[in-house]
Formats: C-alpha cells, sequence, structure tokens
C-alpha cells in the first residue's frame, strides 16, 4: 500500500493533469510536502484521501484498500442492520450478506473480505466446513474469521480448532464485536 504519492500519481488517480493537482497543492487544497532543496511535491495517502472525499471524487483504485469489508454469513437481520449502524460506510466500512454456503464461497471471491462473520445458526457442520474451506486457501490466511455460537454450544473455544480466530457466544454485545473489528480495520490501515 502506497503512502506518499507525486504529483503525477495523484494526477492519474484524479483523472486530471498534473498542473491541476499542482494549482491544488500550491493553493492550499490538496495537503503535502515539498522534497527538500527542490520543487517536487509528495501528498500523503491520508491527505489525498481526505481531499478526494471532501470534493466528493471518486477513490478509483485507493477505493479497494481503503474499505474494511465485512462478509456476514447467515447472520439475523437484527444482528446484520445493528453491525451496519455501528461500522456505517461513513467510517470506510463495506458490508455484503450470504444466506448460504455456496452464495459465502462465491462472495468471498469477489468481495475479498477482511473480516468474515459466520452465525454458527446457519448449521455448525456447514459453518465448521465454509471456515475450513476458507483457510485451505492462502488468500484468508490474514482474514479475521469470527463465529456467532448459540446458547447451547458446549464449548465455543473448541470452535477454534477449525479456523475461527474468535467465537462471541450469544447473548453477546454487538458494540463490543464492532469494536473489534473496528480497532483490526485501523491496524490495517496503519501498516
Amino acid at each position: 500500500m502506497k503512502k506518499v504519492f507525486t504529483t503525477g500519481q495523484v494526477a492519474k488517480i484524479c483523472k486530471v493533469a498534473p498542473r491541476t493537482v499542482s494549482k491544488w497543492f500550491d493553493s492550499g487544497r490538496l495537503r503535502g510536502y515539498r522534497i527538500p532543496g527542490s520543487q517536487d511535491r509528495r501528498i500523503p495517502r491520508d491527505q489525498l484521501l481526505r481531499f478526494l472525499k471532501e470534493h466528493g471524487m471518486p477513490l478509483g483504485e485507493l477505493e479497494e484498500e481503503e474499505w474494511h469489508k465485512v462478509l456476514l454469513i447467515g447472520t439475523e437481520k437484527l444482528f446484520t442492520d445493528r453491525i451496519t449502524e455501528l461500522l456505517p460506510e461513513t467510517d470506510d466500512f463495506k458490508f455484503e450478506i450470504a444466506n448460504s454456503g455456496f452464495e459465502a464461497g462465491t462472495l468471498a471471491q469477489s468481495f475479498h473480505p477482511d473480516t468474515i462473520i459466520i452465525d454458527l445458526g446457519l448449521g455448525r457442520s456447514e459453518s465448521i466446513q465454509i471456515t475450513a474451506n476458507l483457510r485451505k486457501n492462502d488468500i484468508y490466511t490474514t482474514t479475521l474469521i469470527i463465529g456467532l455460537a448459540g446458547e447451547d454450544e458446549a464449548d465455543p473455544d473448541k470452535l477454534k480448532e477449525y479456523g475461527f480466530n474468535e467465537i462471541f457466544k450469544k447473548p453477546f454485545d454487538s458494540a463490543l464485536l464492532s469494536e473489534r473489528i473496528r480497532t483490526i480495520a485501523e491496524a490495517k490501515r496503519e501498516d
């Protein structure tokens, strides 16, 4: 993930002439710094993103990196509504919902989620199978997979043996779960 951009790179992202980017920089609308002993300008990633969002411009190739994508599998509508409320798109979270194992596999490949939440209410064995299949693929080794276990789950931590990173046993506080995801998203953005 690129941390600093030249005016030429910013021009390419914004689909404008490099001179336009220089004008934005010189007027103070696009913040950055000059290379000492040179007139070359550099724009830090966070300033570029701020500028693009402030002006309603598309994030282009930066969009994919900026979003923390969450795939919800088999979750109840009440939970889905609550988690999307706690982690809104305005804070750079994006959600997709799958209601079956097949749909989960398809969405995982096209959506490339950073976090996957699987409600074991979908079926314990199907949920374990989904997780096992994801973990077989190197793309998902760093993906956070969270299981939502029912009250009747005797040993929720045993589920970690199947590839889940964390288990939240019902009833649980959705705010705690959303805070955990937010912490991971912020750590990822700082990498």
